[in-house]
């Protein structure tokens, strides 16, 4: 799977796979080759979830709260 890929699939699917990819290396059962390929998949899914982490913290950040504590509405979010 390559970046592309990558950037396509949901943050459960994507953390799924990366699970899958771990348990594979941590057999050790995996020729050299596989298991490089494997490890830059995983990093790249590694990198796909932390950006959608951090994107989804980003919108939480910009719940408004009101007086009573209960959610106003949304601020508009600034990514800059």
């Amino acid at each position: 799977m390559d970046a592309a890929d990558a950037s396509q699939l949901s943050f459960e699917d994507a953390l799924k796979r990366l699970e899958e990819i771990v348990r594979t290396l941590e057999k050790g059962e995996a020729p050299l080759d596989r298991s490089i390929e494997l490890y830059q998949e995983g990093d790249r899914l590694k990198r796909h979830c932390e950006a959608r982490l951090r994107d989804a913290q980003a919108r939480i950040e910009q719940i408004s709260l009101g007086s009573d504590g209960q959610p106003t509405g949304l601020r508009p979010f600034d990514a800059g």
